[in-house]
This record gives structure tokens, sequence and C-alpha cells, in this order.
């Protein structure tokens, strides 16, 4: 199984945060990127295996990013990571071919299991 994993927050703390969360959890974080523009650049440059993915961002927000990179690779693994009372925004997301997502602030038990299930 594959762990490779791209994290893109424009919060510098909460790519941090999850960074921890995963390194504790072996998983290996090949890259980060602070807006969907970056996130499109390292996935094409890192191929991850999954990619943690913000929905509001500056430049280009994670929906249109999550789009850009399934025309890239439709077999691309992205969670999103929202705030509460986005529920709106998850469902394009999750409609757009995200698989699953995961609430801020993040409970690492629940951030692992979304990866564990997106990575079957």
């Amino acid at each position: 199984m594959g762990n490779r994993i791209l994290i893109v927050d424009d919060a510098a703390f909460m790519r941090m945060m999850l960074k921890d969360i995963l390194n504790k959890n072996n998983f290996e974080v090949v890259g980060e990127a602070a807006d969907g523009v970056q996130a499109v650049e390292k996935y094409k440059e890192l191929s991850p295996d999954l990619v943690t993915m913000d929905i509001t961002m500056p430049e280009m927000d994670g929906i249109s990013a999550l789009k850009k990179i399934k025309d890239m690779n439709p077999d691309a693994k992205v969670i999103m990571c929202s705030a509460m009372g986005q529920q709106a925004m998850v469902i394009d997301a999750i409609q757009a071919g995200a698989k699953d997502f995961i609430v801020k602030p993040f409970q690492p038990e629940r951030v692992i299991e979304a990866i564990q299930k997106a990575m079957v």
C-alpha cells in the first residue's frame, strides 16, 4: 500500500498538524502546497498516493484543484478538509471525485481512518 501524501492547506499551522499526525502513523509526507495552483503543480511533480486538500484557499480553491488533478489522473485519491459549516462545498467535492472529507480541527483517529479507507 502506498503511503506518500501531499498536504494542501493555506494555513501553515494546519499543514504542520496534519504532517505530525501522518508522520506518527508511518505515512510519508512527500510535499506541501499552500493553494490549489501549487497543489496541481506538486501533484504533477510528486505523483503522491493521496492528497489532503483544504477547500477554501487563495488563488484556486480545493474543489477546482481537485477537478484539475482528476483530469490529470482519474484514479487520484483526494480527501477534502473543511471547517465546520461547509457542508454544501463538501457535497460538491464528493461529486467532483473526493474520496472522503475530514473536518477541522483534525482528530487524529478520524484523519487516519479516512486515509486508510481511501487507500484501499
